[in-house]
């Protein structure tokens, strides 16, 4: 499964916000996009576009003013990453018959074509849960703490 530059650049501008940040939001000034931009190597368009997408969905705030800028809502620790590629991507689907309801079960669109159960939806099914575990299981603060760590930190080192 793939995710697109939306969900790519989206983590990383909060990772960076979370750095810059810190553990109390309210209390730190706001970060603008430009140095968010710089320090990631993002285009600042792109990051206004995705920004907008997050401040909707309540995980950034921003600030109006010449020091203005945006932080986080919340403590790291208390941001998913599910909340923040669902706010840029929407639902997580592997294929694109893959509908979950309101209700968390998951609708094939190729099962209204038979009367048969979809051959690939238990697959389907479980790809999109071991996502949605890893996302819901993986914090702002996680990302922050592996990023301040530097790339010398091995992976199998990192809680699952």
């Amino acid at each position: 499964m793939l995710f697109s530059t939306k969900a790519e650049y989206g983590v990383r501008l909060m990772v960076e916000l979370g750095r810059r940040t810190g553990a109390d939001p309210e209390n730190s000034p706001p970060v603008s996009l430009t140095a968010v931009a710089e320090a990631e190597a993002l285009p600042l368009s792109y990051l206004e576009h995705l920004v907008a997408k997050l401040r909707m969905a309540g995980l950034v705030t921003s600030v109006r003013g010449a020091h203005g800028g945006y932080r986080i809502a919340r403590p790291p620790e208390e941001i998913t990453m599910i909340e923040v590629v669902q706010a840029l991507e929407g639902p997580i689907a592997p294929m694109e018959c893959f509908h979950p309801d309101s209700e968390g079960r998951v609708l094939c669109s190729h099962e209204a074509d038979s009367h048969r159960a979809c051959a690939t939806k238990l697959l389907w099914t479980r790809v999109q849960g071991g996502v949605t575990r890893a996302l819901a299981g993986t914090t702002l603060a996680e990302l922050v703490e592996f990023a301040e760590a530097g790339p010398s930190v091995p992976l199998a080192a990192q809680p699952a």
